[in-house]
């Protein structure tokens, strides 16, 4: 009974649905609609575009490593370099404290515990 709907191609659909606009809207206020729509669809590309850019960042900075390292300072060196810091003349602990400066607090699993006297 209702096949011919299932056999609407995406073309025809965009003609009924502009002219389910024009009934719905009227035509005065169609264009600003559409300079509406306009605008939603910009900023959404922006965004979109903004996102894309972010990760391709951050897909650029995961360090390379072509094979294992040998030492504990060969990894502390790594780890540095893809950070963009220089390591000559730097200790390993020099090294270490840089790297967790940069990389953040480290997280625990337990939440803080407060301590909060009972009132009897």
């Amino acid at each position: 009974m209702f096949d011919y709907l299932l056999n609407i191609a995406g073309s025809e659909w965009m003609i009924i649905i502009f002219v389910a606009l024009i009934l719905i809207l009227g035509t005065g206020k169609l264009p600003g609609a559409a300079k509406k729509l306009g605008k939603v669809v910009n900023e959404y590309n922006k965004a979109k575009n903004e996102i894309q850019d972010q990760i391709k960042d951050v897909s650029e900075q995961t360090p390379t490593i072509s094979g294992p390292v040998g030492t504990e300072r060969e990894k502390l060196e790594t780890i540095a370099k893809s950070m963009g810091v220089k390591v000559e003349e730097k200790t390993d602990d020099e090294l270490r404290e840089i790297i967790s400066t940069k990389m953040g607090p480290k997280k625990t699993d337990e939440p803080e515990k407060i301590d909060n006297p009972k009132k009897e």
